[in-house]
């Protein structure tokens, strides 16, 4: 189950690369450590991706931890699509970690 996810991590991060969008400086110590919902306070909704959600997932399903159940970040990036209209190519890699975490939490729901 955790390599799935792996995996759909794996293609976000290429979609993201593919974009040019993929960083290879960290934001501050300071822009991490935000408190707010996607860390708004400080980062892109890219940055966030790449830095906080991408790492935290991976770290998660490497170290065979409990996954979420519940995550809505693809109304965050559909937001951030009214700004930056390459972002809905991230929708489909987002939408379907979501699914699959939903999935992960739900065993009886899947085919």
């Amino acid at each position: 189950m955790n390599k799935r996810l792996l995996l759909l991590l794996e293609q976000l991060e290429a979609t993201m690369q593919r974009l040019d969008i993929w960083q290879i400086d960290s934001p501050s110590f300071d822009a991490l450590s935000s408190t707010q919902p996607f860390a708004l306070d400080h980062l892109t909704a890219t940055e966030w991706l790449q830095w906080i959600f991408i790492p935290k997932l991976r770290g998660l399903a490497t170290q065979k931890q409990p996954l979420p159940s519940k995550i809505a970040v693809t109304p965050y990036l559909e937001e951030a699509c009214k700004e930056r209209d390459y972002l809905a190519e991230l929708l489909p890699a987002v939408a379907a970690i979501e699914t699959f975490l939903l999935s992960a939490s739900n065993p009886e729901d899947e085919v």
